[in-house]
């Protein structure tokens, strides 16, 4: 008795935390997701309404929603598998033996993590500037034109798609390598004595062994990239053509912009369930292959 009281005691200031600065606001922003909830009831509490599911169905019924749903789809479809490639390879460079001066490569590579993002994507804007960035001026010099990186509705979300996997693959990159230096040694030892290529041993010995450790990679990059925001609200205000308008960003004009909080509140939802069921799917795939 004496210890399951000391065991609340210890947890109850967490778990009160967790109360106030989660569950509260949670619940708060699912009963506003209900309401009509807009500047005039911000003024005067007797205009709010209770409209239920009025929200929710309105989004189904708003193009902007459809497509700012499919550009985030798009993003995570194509930037998650380029991150955690690109995360993977720098970790296999990391963990080689032919690698020297790995603690300051480490370094380097984890360095775009730690950077603000908003400064990141204002210098990446300047980059990719139409006449006067540096990859336009790189390309001109073998003679390839000009290109209109966030200009054009084709190569926009590439652009921030190449922004995000080079901002965020140093933080996977850290797992990978962890979960490298953990296999076994012997392995590769037998494996070389069979006469096994580094390519067969990559495929049979690297990416098994490495399975939940990918798996806890591919859920963390899903979910963080569902969440896109800021790179388009820095570098392109979701144009050209609304071709980079991600759903959080639908959201944050819907709030913030136009002051219709029950609506931004019902987006949050929504994209909370669209991020329940990518995970779940990630975590049944992982759990047939065996990494669970």
């Amino acid at each position: 008795m004496h210890a399951r009281l000391a065991g609340w005691v210890f947890a109850g200031p967490a778990l009160l935390v967790l109360a106030v600065f989660f569950a509260l606001p949670v619940a708060a922003a699912l009963l506003l997701s209900l309401t009509d909830f807009d500047l005039y009831a911000l003024a005067d509490p007797a205009h709010l309404r209770f409209v239920a599911l009025g929200n929710y169905l309105d989004l189904l019924r708003t193009p902007l929603f459809w497509k700012s749903l499919g550009n985030t789809f798009y993003f995570v479809l194509v930037g998650v598998p380029v991150s955690i490639a690109l995360s993977l390879a720098a970790a296999l460079l990391l963990d080689s033996p032919l690698a020297r001066m790995r603690a300051a490569f480490r370094t380097a590579l984890f360095a775009p993590v730690v950077t603000t993002v908003v400064a990141v994507a204002v210098i990446w804007r300047y980059l990719f500037h139409t006449s006067y960035g540096l990859v336009n001026w790189a390309l001109g010099h073998v003679g390839i034109a000009p290109v209109d990186w966030l200009g054009d509705p084709h190569w926009a979300m590439p652009t921030i798609i190449a922004f995000a996997a080079w901002k965020n693959f140093g933080y996977n990159m850290v797992i990978l390598l962890a979960g490298l230096q953990a296999i076994p040694r012997d392995l590769y030892e037998a494996a070389r004595i069979d006469g096994a290529s580094r390519w067969r041993q990559f495929l049979h010995i690297t990416l098994p062994q490495l399975g939940p450790v990918l798996l806890v990679v591919g859920v963390i990059t899903v979910s963080g990239y569902f969440q896109l925001f800021a790179e388009p609200y820095v570098m392109t205000r979701g144009d050209p053509l609304q071709s980079t308008v991600s759903v959080l960003y639908y959201m944050f004009e819907e709030g913030f912009r136009w002051w219709n909080l029950g609506r931004a509140s019902a987006i949050a939802f929504v994209l909370f369930v669209v991020i329940l069921a990518a995970t779940a799917l990630l975590l049944r795939f992982g759990r047939r292959r065996g990494a669970l």
